[in-house]
């Protein structure tokens, strides 16, 4: 069944992808009416979320980001589709780095990088950095129901020599390659919701206590990584701006978990600039209501 789905949706997604960018985003529209206005895909928690973490702003306020929110979703949706035929020119043309050169000194002077990231912006198409880079470069991901479409995305961004591989898969191969004496760069996405059972850390996050993701950063101090933190701003439609941030070059030097609360506090600033471009359709805050007794919050 998995063979069957992918050879009847592998086309459509094909043709999706060589469209022109009107058409393509003139599709986006397309798809923002249905999932946003007949679908309504999961608009309550998207709501819930808005009205969690900002009660100041009126419910019109609240629609408004609420909207902007899922145009945005849709665009992501087909650039990753994109990603199946773009060309490394057209990418490099709408996703910059203003200061690529953070990163490129970490590799002359042989260090490997943490590269930590949230659901904001759009991190798509963050894989072309390899092009201005000669480590290779590993992502974080999780494995997809579908083994021939987990196959295409892989393909999609080993085009760079970027690779992806699964939490488990991760200890194994960087562990791997720093016995080998390989330089690496692994991006992280780090601002998803564990589970609060098995959380080392908890912080605030846009003003709600939550438990913490550490595993990027306990893995850089095992790994002796730099820890960089990049983000993203969308200057108009189909086009990025991404500007890197070093939190800490010899991360063992810093105290457990104050580089997680770093990066968390870098994310929130772009959030709290533009709204619209996280990822608002993720539970983030499930488990604020399940706070250890033995917990303070930092003043």
């Amino acid at each position: 069944m998995q063979f069957i789905a992918y050879i009847l949706i592998y086309p459509f997604l094909w043709l999706i992808s060589i469209l022109p960018f009107r058409l393509l985003y003139a599709f986006s529209d397309g798809i923002y009416i249905l999932i946003y206005y007949i679908i309504g895909y999961r608009k309550k928690t998207v709501q819930e979320n808005l009205n969690l973490v900002f009660p100041e702003k009126s419910e019109k306020e609240i629609k408004i980001i609420t909207k902007k929110f899922y145009h945005h979703l849709c665009d992501m949706v087909v650039e990753s589709i994109k990603s199946m035929t773009i060309s490394e020119a057209e990418m490099k043309k709408r996703f910059t780095f203003s200061n690529v050169e953070v990163i490129q000194q970490l590799e002359k002077e042989n260090r490997s990088i943490a590269l930590m990231c949230a659901h904001y912006g759009s991190w798509e198409w963050i894989f072309i950095l390899q092009t201005y880079m000669n480590v290779k470069g590993y992502a974080i991901y999780k494995r997809l129901a579908n083994k021939y479409f987990d196959r295409l995305v892989k393909r999609i961004r080993a085009k760079y020599n970027s690779h992806l591989i699964t939490t488990k898969e991760s200890i194994q191969v960087l562990f791997q390659a720093k016995r080998e004496g390989n330089i690496t760069i692994c991006g992280f996405v780090s601002d998803q919701s564990p589970k609060h059972d098995k959380a080392f850390h908890w912080n605030t996050f846009m003003g709600i206590t939550v438990p913490v993701h550490t595993g990027a950063e306990m893995l850089a101090k095992k790994l002796d990584m730099s820890v960089v933190f990049f983000g993203v701003k969308k200057l108009k439609r189909g086009y990025y701006e991404t500007s890197f941030k070093t939190i800490a070059y010899n991360p063992k030097e810093f105290p457990d978990y104050s580089i997680t609360d770093q990066f968390l506090e870098l994310v929130e600033a772009q959030i709290y600039e533009a709204p619209e471009y996280y990822l608002w359709t993720h539970k983030r805050w499930k488990h604020r209501d399940k706070v250890p007794e033995n917990y303070r919050v930092k003043v």
